[in-house]
């Protein structure tokens, strides 16, 4: 089959024949019919995360943000079958740890990042392998294409997962988003979705402007104003809830500096070489105002159910942020453009 697979960081990926994945007693095959290109994907190709022990290894196939149809069963896979359609998280647990049977398989202690390490090649391919499948794999409605699933990545749940169950954001409150790539985007439109009032942030008016078209109801140019002013301006006492989807230090001091009393940070986005996983924070101003400060990653396979509920009620529409479908040899020049911030909402690989 073909798959894109890292041979260098920062260099192209070679498009190769390599051996279809082997199927085990739980899991399934499935034929990937779409796949996100994800700036978790950049950082990966960029050879980032060795600060956390977190370096994607040379020969892997890369890709974590998949939908398809399921090929082929394993012998202990009783609740699905061959043509199912579903979507695959990229945080895979394995069932049956302490934070899995607690409902937190996202961050399973003896967990799978597809893509990202060996034992789980990634969906720049044709077929995928999906272990402990009937814990991780979540069918898809027929109202939702591969494309729109792919859509939902590890971008889109993540945000949902950081709004919804992390931060709890109720209707009317004030949610601020720095940094309006695909990842802050799904943020926005689903804060908007979840009845909050919505600024989005971003240092380019083109995404600024989609923002607008997602639900945001302000945005301010970070070129052009100070943050936290503009925002406390707008909200009148500062936001509720923050979210640095970028993780730069300025976006995340920023996201920190705009909130109201007991307002609460989500840090969603990743730090890159530049900071190496290190920001430094005004721990004495979140001690003093009773500020919450929280990390969301994925989202557990079991509440992937409420996610899809929303899709089919037409209250969230994550297809409205694909911005360009793409072929498997395009994927090396789309990460390349997300190194200068060239790219704009989601792009999906369509074509294998």
């Amino acid at each position: 089959m073909r798959a894109a697979v890292l041979e260098a960081y920062g260099e192209p990926l070679a498009i190769e024949t390599v051996d279809p994945p082997t199927l085990e007693p739980h899991g399934v095959v499935v034929d990937v019919e779409a796949c996100g290109i994800c700036r978790s994907d950049w950082h990966a190709w960029q050879g980032h995360g060795e600060w956390a022990d977190d370096q994607v290894p040379l020969g892997q196939i890369l890709g974590h943000e998949p939908a398809g149809r399921i090929a082929r069963v394993g012998d202990r896979v009783d609740t699905l079958e061959a043509g199912d359609r579903v979507a695959i998280p990229f945080n895979l647990g394995e069932g049956s740890c302490y934070q899995c049977r607690n409902g937190h398989g996202n961050v399973c202690e003896d967990g799978y990042a597809l893509g990202f390490e060996s034992t789980v090649p990634g969906a720049f391919a044709e077929r995928i392998h999906v272990p402990h499948a009937e814990f991780n794999v979540a069918p898809l409605p027929d109202s939702v294409s591969a494309t729109e699933a792919a859509a939902l990545g590890c971008r889109y749940v993540t945000a949902f997962h950081a709004l919804s169950h992390r931060a709890e954001v109720g209707g009317g409150d004030w949610v601020a988003v720095h940094g309006c790539g695909g990842l802050g985007l799904a943020a926005v439109q689903i804060a908007a979705a979840l009845g909050a009032r919505v600024i989005a942030v971003d240092v380019r008016d083109e995404p600024l402007s989609m923002a607008t078209t997602l639900g945001a109801d302000a945005t301010v140019n970070a070129t052009e104003a100070s943050v936290p002013e503009a925002i406390e301006e707008i909200s009148e006492r500062g936001a509720h809830v923050s979210i640095d989807a970028l993780g730069r230090a300025e976006t995340c001091r920023n996201s920190l500096d705009c909130l109201r009393i007991r307002g609460t940070h989500v840090q969603i986005g990743l730090t890159t070489d530049a900071e190496r996983g290190e920001v430094a924070l005004p721990i004495d101003e979140v001690t003093r105002w009773d500020v919450t400060v929280v990390g969301s990653r994925g989202m557990p396979p079991s509440r992937y159910d409420e996610l899809l509920r929303m899709i089919e009620a037409g209250r969230l529409e994550p297809e409205r942020l694909v911005t360009r479908r793409v072929a498997l040899d395009d994927v090396s020049d789309r990460l390349a453009a997300m190194t200068d911030y060239e790219t704009s909402g989601l792009e999906v690989v369509t074509e294998f």
